[in-house]
């Protein structure tokens, strides 16, 4: 990661993911019978105050009407029933203070992916965070934004590579394992996007010098690609809404030239998305070589960065 200055053209344009992880894993007790809870907040249910799509467990199940306290009751979730296709439990949350995002931040914990396995601490609600995290959202990090440090990027500058910035709430559509044999029938969760106008221009820009985009991650492919302009081939449009895109081999794509992007775990939309970029047998002779370095997958893995064979620069 320390040559990436060297490895991408003066004049590019570096594009990272600024959604902020939220303390969005709940543990709690039942009401009535004191049993444990475990609620993940996946996203908010657009237009509804404090309703929210939410994973949930718990030592004897939940049902529609089950009351669950967190933080001596400092935060309460009513479980209203299944979303449709029974996924998702919808929860209304209610603080005793009436603020429910304050005693979201205040009673919550960091949802650390399960292999890391410990506890989180308070030092994760920063370390697993970007350095441009900004908007809070996200149920995981960005990871391949992980890599980047505020003195990484001053060099990046220094080299003329510009950095623009969307937001992709990272939810259950970017991490969800693929269990089904045809991938079209992996069921694809939403994510909350945003390319804001400075963005679309600073992309403009770099068509205009005739210079890469380089994406920060799969999350930015999905945002940059779910908000292509249809009628500019390589251009976005300034856009705010939810994208299920599901990028497999076969994709054309028609903003991204170059993206830096963690090692990914097999049967994962992640790789089938790298195998789209960068070409199925070379990206499987990276992960072999990978394998045989010894590299490392997961969050807080390695990361390569690739290009392809053909770049949209228009």
């Amino acid at each position: 990661m320390f040559d990436l200055p060297e490895l991408l053209p003066p004049g590019a344009l570096l594009v990272a993911n600024d959604t902020r992880v939220v303390p969005a894993r709940l543990l709690g007790k039942k009401a009535d019978t004191g049993g444990a809870v475990e609620l993940l907040l996946v996203r908010p249910r657009a237009g509804e105050g404090a309703r929210f799509y939410a994973m949930g467990r718990a030592s004897k199940g939940l049902r529609r009407g089950a009351v669950v306290t967190f933080g001596d009751g400092a935060l309460t979730a009513r479980i209203e029933g299944r979303e449709e296709g029974g996924g998702l439990f919808e929860v209304t949350l209610e603080a005793r203070d009436g603020d429910v995002q304050a005693a979201i931040e205040r009673v919550g914990h960091m949802p650390l992916p399960p292999y890391m396995r410990r506890a989180d601490d308070d030092v994760d609600r920063e370390r697993y965070q970007t350095v441009f995290a900004r908007v809070p959202g996200a149920i995981a990090a960005p990871t391949a934004g992980l890599h980047l440090t505020k003195e990484l990027l001053e060099r990046l500058a220094g080299r003329g590579i510009e950095a623009a910035f969307v937001t992709l709430h990272v939810g259950l559509g970017t991490f969800q394992p693929v269990t089904v044999e045809d991938l079209d029938q992996h069921p694809m969760h939403s994510e909350a996007f945003v390319i804001p106008e400075a963005t679309r221009d600073a992309i403009a820009r770099a068509r205009k010098r005739s210079a890469p985009i380089v994406a920060v991650g799969t999350t930015v492919v999905r945002a940059l690609e779910s908000a292509a302009d249809p009628d500019h081939m390589g251009h976005v449009c300034a856009a705010a809404g939810e994208t299920r895109l599901l990028i497999q081999p076969g994709y054309a794509f028609r903003v991204v030239d170059r993206l830096l992007t963690n090692f990914h775990l097999p049967r994962s939309t992640l790789l089938a998305l790298v195998y789209a970029f960068a070409g199925t047998e070379r990206v499987r002779r990276a992960y072999a070589l990978a394998i045989a370095e010894g590299y490392r997958f997961y969050s807080y893995g390695d990361a390569m960065l690739l290009r392809r064979e053909t770049e949209v620069i228009a």
